[in-house]
């Protein structure tokens, strides 16, 4: 490899890790749909079609974000307390996410809609599959897509004007009153 090479190889590795930081202050302080691939980019301080070269699209540079902050261990399932927590306050703080999306409705982009439905599986549905397993529970992923496909729609549904004391609830009211109704800690 030439000095040349190693150096876009180095810059390369800049840009992905800028639009990487960028994205997740973003997506953390706006929302997800509130923030554009431009303001990816100018935080950044690069180039916003280096998004699609390095991600391949706003919703894939979501669930690297996602990879990112927590990293390779498997995650706590929703049915304790502060897992669901951090879950719905994640979902107040950046809206309608891809995440939760693919649980109710397919995305447009088959790539992003592939990597987010692993994400799901992977963040969400896998540790109550195996907690429903480890109990000896009767059709332990039926009962892990339930509950995530219901969890996602009360979250998505905090937003969408159909309900009003949904809406008015504080997250830690709507957390209290889903643990009573799907929590055994």
């Amino acid at each position: 490899m030439t000095g040349q090479d190693q150096g876009r190889t180095r810059g390369a590795a800049r840009s992905r890790t800028a639009l990487l930081r960028a994205a997740t202050e973003l997506f953390s302080e706006r929302g997800y749909d509130r923030t554009t691939i431009r303001e990816i980019g100018e935080r950044a301080g690069v180039d916003a079609a280096l998004i699609a070269r390095h991600f391949g699209s706003k919703a894939l540079l979501y669930v690297e974000v996602l990879r990112a902050e927590h990293g390779p261990e498997a995650p706590v399932d929703l049915l304790t307390e502060p897992r669901l927590r951090e879950v719905a306050e994640r979902a107040e703080r950046r809206g309608p996410v891809p995440l939760l999306r693919v649980a109710v409705q397919p995305l447009s982009e088959p790539g992003a809609q592939d990597a987010t439905r692993e994400a799901l599986h992977a963040r969400l549905v896998a540790p109550l599959r195996a907690r429903f397993t480890r109990e000896g529970r009767d059709r332990p992923g039926l009962r892990a897509d339930i509950l995530v496909a219901s969890i996602a729609g009360v979250l998505l549904a905090r937003h969408s004007g159909a309900f009003d004391d949904l809406a008015d609830a504080t997250v830690d009211e709507v957390v209290d009153v889903l643990m009573e109704m799907y929590g055994r800690e």
